[in-house]
């Protein structure tokens, strides 16, 4: 996995784990990743990745009509 350096102005009130999760959780929502990467990169399990997704303005439901169709039929 890949190391990233960001530099961040100091008065920006936020902990690492919460820049990993807006990063994971966008990534995630692109369809960069699955949801399974995306809990990996942050050290969570997925089932908890998903809990908490919400949180960073993220759907754990896609938006595209063709997933919605896919995920109809395959239920």
């Amino acid at each position: 996995m890949k190391t990233i350096h960001l530099q961040v102005p100091d008065d920006l009130d936020l902990k690492e784990y919460d820049f990993s999760m807006i990063i994971a959780s966008k990534l995630f929502e692109e369809g960069k990743l699955s949801s399974g990467q995306a809990a990996e990169m942050v050290g969570l399990s997925k089932g908890a990745f998903l809990e908490v997704i919400g949180k960073y303005g993220v759907s754990v439901f896609s938006n595209s009509l063709t997933d919605l169709y896919s995920d109809i039929s395959n239920a």
